[in-house]
């Protein structure tokens, strides 16, 4: 029996996910993408002769990628190298530094040994929250459709109705923080986990507080670095049987009679499939740059929507000073100023900077010499505006590294073994995002909501990805995959006119019986 066809347009996560969920199933499924190696932006840049990974480096939610392989008759473990990291991250404000464990009770005693007693009361009340928040949103929201606010408070409401007072959706994250902290500092910490879905603390709401639920729950190093995941995620697809082909830009999404059928790429070829997940940016889809024939598919992103983006340097170089960790963020003195800089689309004056030192492990056991870098300042999507001169980019980087100075750590970087990527190189690689690196911004109690789900609406197209529902963020991202699955799978086995019956989708379903040549 032929099998469906799917072209899968995008090898990060999301696309990844769906592909090898797909090929799993029995279906023939092509993996396009311009790039020339999986990941999106979870990829490698070069900086001299080393490769060091230029996008997300905290895995989290391991029992998302646990449930994607076992979908697929695979163990995660025999495919990367994972170690739990007992030190989550360490935090400087000047002098003063504060390391958070995967122990919570370690975290509580750190703070009080660092701001007294009562902020360690405050923590373990916040965390306590953040956990609640988490358990009302884990399945009825994250890793299901995306919903109505009404839907979803229904869903909710059923599971434990005092989940619809307690997620605090109406208050800003950096409100919320205020009741459990006193010390700036460690309000400026918790609400730095705004950032990771390239939002402010100062405008997100107080239910992204999970965020710091899912890290205390668990950070893993993995070997080779997270570009690893999507090598490994790629290779369980191909063991489905999948195709990849690399450097092969999409210039068009194909559709006859009303729905999705296919591709044309830059080249002029032409690839029919009876379905298209795309693992792009959903701004791009409705600006047009996979034709006009799906720039309806889904509604615009617009500029004030976007997420933040950011100032990445990817290094090979010497540190002294500081005592580095696997994860670093060195604070600013002024954290309202410095979001208030991003929201006039500017780069900070002083600057926030994380550091991910990727040879070292949990504890600080690191190379003697030069060691791969990467340094992430926040800044605005403005890359495809008049984006930033030489000369602001040059006093960024002076910035950054006064920055990390005042924290003692001094960075000797060499021009040869240096990248830096800007919100104009973002936008380069990602069209239509201005750099935005997450999507649209969690801004607002309904913004959420907005993000696109995995069916659009045009029949047979579908979306994942870090920018679709249910958010960004790695694990965010492989759940889009795995939601995008569902539908596809639903809307074929409905529209199919032999006795075939519906084939469960999904991260959490058993693997199929069928082979993958079937």
């Amino acid at each position: 029996m032929q099998r469906e066809k799917v072209i899968v347009i995008g090898a990060g996560v999301g696309g990844l996910t769906s592909a090898a969920l797909l090929a799993a199933r029995g279906l023939d499924v092509t993996v396009i993408d311009a790039a020339s190696a999986p990941g999106g932006k979870m990829r490698q840049v070069a900086a001299g002769a080393a490769r060091i990974d230029g996008g997300p480096t905290v895995f989290t939610m391991r029992d998302v990628f646990d449930g994607i392989f076992d979908a697929c008759g695979a163990a995660l473990d025999d495919y990367v190298t994972l170690r739990p990291t007992h030190r989550l991250a360490r935090h400087a404000w000047g002098a003063d530094r504060l390391d958070l464990f995967a122990d919570r009770d370690e975290s509580a005693d750190a703070i009080g040994a660092f701001a007294g007693a009562g902020e360690a009361r405050g923590y373990r009340a916040f965390c306590a929250e953040a956990q609640q928040v988490f358990s009302g949103l884990d399945k009825p929201f994250m890793r299901s459709q995306r919903r109505t606010p009404m839907g979803l408070a229904w869903q909710m409401g059923l599971a434990n109705p005092r989940d619809l007072v307690t997620k605090r959706p109406f208050e800003t994250l950096w409100k919320a923080l205020g009741e459990h902290f006193r010390d700036p500092r460690l309000r400026q910490l918790f609400g730095r986990y705004a950032t990771y879905c390239g939002s402010s603390p100062f405008k997100c709401p107080a239910t992204l507080m999970l965020i710091a639920h899912v890290e205390a729950s668990g950070v893993w190093l993995l070997d080779g670095g997270m570009h690893a995941l999507a090598r490994a995620i790629e290779a369980l697809a191909v063991k489905g049987g999948a195709r990849f082909r690399y450097g092969a830009p999409v210039s068009e999404i194909l559709v006859e009679h009303g729905r999705a059928a296919g591709v044309v790429l830059a080249s002029g070829e032409r690839l029919t499939a009876g379905a298209v997940v795309c693992n792009a940016d959903p701004a791009a889809l409705a600006d047009g740059r996979f034709g006009a024939g799906v720039a309806t598919a889904v509604a615009r992103t617009e500029r004030a929507q976007r997420s933040l983006g950011a100032m990445v340097w990817t290094a090979h170089a010497r540190t002294t000073g500081f005592p580095l960790l696997h994860h670093n963020v060195i604070f600013s003195d002024d954290y309202p100023a410095e979001f208030d800089q991003l929201a006039g689309d500017r780069l900070p004056e002083t600057p926030t900077v994380y550091v991910c030192a990727q040879d070292r492990d949990g504890a600080g056991n690191g190379p003697d010499g030069p060691e791969r870098l990467q340094i992430l300042v926040n800044a605005p999507p403005i890359g495809d505006g008049p984006g930033f001169t030489q000369a602001e980019i040059d006093q960024c980087q002076v910035r950054m590294l006064e920055s990390l100075q005042r924290a003692g750590l001094s960075v000797d970087l060499p021009p040869a073994a240096t990248t830096l990527t800007t919100p104009m190189g973002f936008e380069a690689l990602f069209p239509s995002t201005g750099g935005a690196l997450y999507g649209r911004a969690s801004h607002g109690w309904a913004a959420s909501f907005r993000r696109p789900g995995a069916r659009t609406r045009i029949p047979g197209l579908y979306c994942a990805g870090g920018s679709t529902h249910p958010g960004a963020g790695v694990p965010m991202a492989a759940l889009s995959g795995g939601l995008a699955v569902d539908i596809l799978l639903k809307d074929l086995a409905s529209t199919s006119r032999s006795t075939r019956t519906a084939m469960p989708g999904g991260i959490s379903t058993p693997a199929a019986k069928t082979a993958a040549s079937a």
